[in-house]
């Protein structure tokens, strides 16, 4: 599962295999695996210099009214040093995002098996090519002595290239480590690892798949349709071995290249298919490196380690469990004021924020104990959790929307404008149903027994509570909106701003400073991971000819501009049923930009926006996607609750009590698309 921000859990994971760590005592594997996290426990600290390197600039021009090109491009020297060095600490810790949804019903022994394969037939022939090319890549710029664009900028530009190839040998590195511990237990063929189902599950899921893509390839007529179908169904299939979601796309891009190039050269004519052009072969794809690079010192992707660094320290500060006891007593007589609560907070914390996995487990921690205490319905009680720790994928600053204005080539500032209105409608929808529903049926909701009414005491510790995150929240959003700064230097400023809070509260020690570098330097490589594997995934679709035949398909629909709308996010709807919104974001989301250009849509921008439509779209596809944190079965917030809920709440009440939260986001999206002005008044307005 993606998202899971503890540091902690994240590292044992690996290090208590079973709970049998003796097994995986291979000398040579361990030793890698010490390597790569001591190299990693360095890297890591890096983060700290970029908080630091991004204050630096805002300080700097506004105190000495200067700009200096350096400090910029050491910002992004730093983000590609930490998320490269990252996906080989990522793969030793085992934190990168998999689908869990067969994967975790299989043996300890099919999943190494799965595990063996996956590397040798996805992973190794990526990381090969990432280290030829990426070597080739760095020694170019080096034989040239190439650097800085800016005269005043950084020399040397071939030290940030040369850590392409350097951090893939790293990670083959790890791979190989992985490798002697699955092999080992492999031969050793311990007991208690054959306990689960074995491979037939995914076999049969396979074949279920090789049926469905044999049957959508008669609908199209050309071999290159038929390949861009048959690589979107493999890439769908291989999700649900359970391998990382990274090297699948990975690994499946390199795969279709080799068999483009199989057709391309005429040695596949046995299969009655005929030849292609699409000029795919090894030295072609190695143009991707480029876009490797391109992603490593991307100045707009510098935010999302500091939003996450600022979310993941604001869990540390304590802030939740202050806002938690006093606004309890606040609406400590209202029914369904532990409920209200919850959802406020989780509000606050989305604004303050962006990260869903926390949230969860936070509000879960913190509030199902004193629900079930005060008899609130188990049903009530998951879905209020869930649904209000899913509001940070939303509200501004999010992750979510750094990376869709990054694949969008949107302002990051425009769309955490546009996502204000919608956000905080959703929220409201919550208030309202919880409201409503706790006073039509009594019993989901009680009020706890010897309540007393608030005094002006309560509203005291309340306010005590709110004014510092609120600080933060205008610190940071208010900045963004005012002009004041970027929204990658907000998030630097919102980074100190939340450390600064949690020295404040005295609740930041030198562990809980560690803790947030690693979930902070992990949540992040894994992150930048699928940008990797989507960058080989999407570039050979694109020269199979897969936008086009998927703008075809859409655009060929005829249900008009309005319902071609509809069936793009009915689609996206869908697969959030089985993907996760970060494949959907790098994969599906780009090539639904020349289709929404093309349909002409009349939205107001009131002379403001440059690409109003599109800001519109980009907001309803991200209220879609919230609903995938929701919808079972590979809805994450699910899986975060039920790892934090007591006993008394089963799967089953999770699943039930995020129905009417569902609902309610999707009455959002409906709202929002009724009213496109809710998305766009307030960007056009901001400047």
């Amino acid at each position: 599962m993606s998202d899971n921000l503890r540091s902690d859990d994240l590292v044992e994971v690996y290090e208590s295999i079973l709970e049998h760590p003796e097994r995986d005592t291979q000398p040579a594997a361990v030793f890698i695996d010490k390597a790569v996290k001591g190299i990693g426990n360095v890297v890591m600290w890096a983060n700290l210099l970029l908080v630091a390197a991004i204050v630096s600039q805002v300080a700097m021009r506004y105190l000495l009214n200067q700009n200096y090109p350096k400090l910029d491009e050491i910002q992004w020297h730093f983000y590609g040093l930490v998320t490269m060095i990252g996906i080989s600490y990522a793969l030793v810790t085992d934190s990168h995002v998999r689908v869990d949804l067969l994967h975790m019903q299989l043996s300890r022994r099919a999943q190494r098996i799965i595990e063996v394969i996956g590397i040798l037939a996805l992973l190794a022939p990526f990381i090969w090519l990432m280290v030829d090319q990426g070597y080739d890549y760095f020694y170019e710029s080096w034989r040239v002595n190439e650097r800085s664009d800016s005269p005043t900028g950084l020399p040397g530009r071939w030290a940030l290239k040369a850590v392409i190839p350097l951090s893939f040998a790293l990670l083959g590195l790890a791979a190989v480590a992985r490798l002697i511990h699955d092999l080992r237990a492999l031969i050793v063929n311990y007991a208690d690892e054959r306990e689960g189902k074995g491979l037939r599950l995914i076999v049969w899921a396979i074949i279920g798949f090789g049926v469905v893509a044999l049957a959508l390839s008669l609908l199209v007529e050309t071999t290159e349709e038929k390949l861009v179908i048959a690589m979107f169904i493999t890439f769908i299939m291989l999700l649900f071995t359970g391998f990382p979601v990274a090297w699948t796309l990975a690994g499946v891009g390199v795969l279709y290249c080799g068999v483009a190039y199989l057709f391309d050269n005429g040695m596949m004519n046995w299969t009655g298919l005929e030849e292609t052009l699409t000029g795919l072969d090894y030295l072609t794809l190695g143009a991707v490196v480029n876009r490797v690079y391109a992603t490593m010192s991307n100045a707009v992707l510098v935010a999302l380690p500091m939003f996450i660094f600022m979310g993941l320290m604001l869990d540390e500060s304590g802030v939740a469990e202050k806002l938690m006891t006093s606004m309890q007593r606040l609406f400590g007589t209202v029914r369904g004021g532990l409920a209200i609560t919850v959802t406020m907070i989780g509000i606050i914390l989305a604004a303050s924020t962006g990260i869903i996995g926390a949230s969860v487990v936070l509000l879960g921690v913190l509030s199902l104990p004193s629900m079930m205490e005060q008899k609130y319905s188990p049903q009530l009680a998951a879905g209020v959790v869930s649904a209000s720790g899913t509001l940070g994928i939303l509200i501004p600053p999010s992750i979510m929307l750094v990376i869709m204005a990054d694949q969008m080539a949107l302002s990051v500032g425009d769309l955490f404008m546009a996502a204000v209105f919608p956000g905080v409608i959703i929220g409201a929808l919550y208030l309202t149903y919880i409201f409503v529903i706790a006073m039509i049926k009594r019993d989901v909701a009680p009020v706890p027994e010897g309540a007393k009414a608030p005094d002006w005491a309560a509203v005291k510790d309340v306010m005590i509570a709110v004014l510092p995150t609120l600080g933060l929240i205008l610190a940071v959003l208010g900045s963004i909106f005012a002009g004041l700064t970027t929204p990658t230097e907000a998030s630097g400023v919102g980074a100190l701003g939340a450390t600064l809070l949690a020295l404040g509260y005295r609740k930041l020690t030198l562990r809980k400073l560690v803790n947030v570098l690693k979930s902070t330097f992990n949540t992040t490589a894994y992150i930048f991971a699928i940008f990797l594997g989507a960058t080989v995934f999407s570039y050979v679709l694109r020269e199979l000819g897969g936008d086009a035949l998927i703008e075809e398909m859409i655009l060929g629909t005829g249900f008009g501009p309005h319902g071609t709308v509809f069936v793009i996010l009915f689609i996206v709807f869908l697969l959030g049923f089985v993907l996760d919104w970060i494949e959907i974001t790098l994969i599906v989301l780009p090539l639904m930009r020349p289709i929404v250009n093309a349909l002409g849509l009349d939205i107001p921008g009131f002379d403001a926006i440059d690409e109003p439509a599109l800001v519109w779209f980009v907001i309803l596809v991200a209220v879609t996607l919230q609903t995938s944190f929701l919808t079972p079965p590979v809805g994450f917030a699910l899986f975060y609750l039920k790892g934090v809920c007591p006993p008394e709440i089963r799967l089953t009440d999770i699943y039930k009590g995020i129905i009417p939260f569902v609902l309610l986001q999707l009455t959002g999206l409906l709202i929002v698309y009724m009213w496109p002005a809710l998305a766009t008044w307030l960007p056009s307005v901001a400047y």
